[in-house]
């Protein structure tokens, strides 16, 4: 009862948190319907996003200079996540399948927070499973604790009990991040947000 409780107020805190932190718009990071366009949204005065470094799931350093002048469609999650992770991936795919040659313009991107268990072996599998524009990146508990906190975004290794330490849970936001080509958010997405829905609205920011 004392983890659920904790794990309540943490997610509590995270959705007020990027509320503030998206100033006097209406939309907030804790509505998963209700994302507005970007010519909305942008106009906001937000703080997400941020440099990082990271290793992509073909095991090479990249940093967000290498996807400068194309949309991100970024996604915080991990490889054995039974249900969120793939729910958001298989959306993505559709998403872009719905959109077509102009998808290719946006880069998605699954940042993998299970730093132990996510190797690059494990990503790559993962990520080409749902469709070949997906980038996978993992990276040390350093990288990706400073860009999870870039993001306003969160994950927690819980203690399932495994004395081998090799089975457990991980809890994570579930909101996937547009962000544009110059690296500013735009907008973001539940990760249930139905495909066609998405397309839509990225469509309309697309060129």
């Amino acid at each position: 009862m004392k983890r659920q409780h904790f794990y309540i107020v943490l997610i509590l805190f995270v959705s007020i948190t990027v509320t503030v932190a998206i100033g006097t718009d209406s939309f907030n990071l804790t509505n998963e319907t209700g994302a507005k366009t970007a010519s909305t949204s942008s106009s906001a005065t937000v703080e997400i996003g941020g440099p990082f470094t990271l290793v992509d799931h073909n095991g090479k350093t990249v940093t967000d200079a290498d996807f400068e002048g194309r949309y991100k469609l970024i996604f915080f999650g991990y490889t054995s996540c039974p249900d969120v992770c793939p729910t958001a991936l298989g959306g993505v795919s559709e998403m872009l399948d719905i959109i077509g040659k102009k998808s290719e313009q946006i880069v998605p991107l699954f940042i993998s927070v299970d730093t132990k268990r996510d190797t690059v072996d494990v990503l790559q599998e993962y990520v080409t499973n749902f469709h070949p524009q997906i980038v996978g990146l993992t990276g040390s508990v350093e990288q990706i604790t400073a860009v999870t906190k870039a993001y306003r975004s969160y994950f927690t290794i819980n203690d399932d009990g495994d004395s081998n330490g090799d089975y457990y849970s991980v809890s994570h936001s579930s909101y996937l991040y547009l962000m544009g080509p110059d690296g500013k958010f735009i907008t973001a997405y539940g990760h249930n947000r139905p495909p066609e829905d998405m397309a839509k609205s990225i469509s309309e920011v697309l060129s």
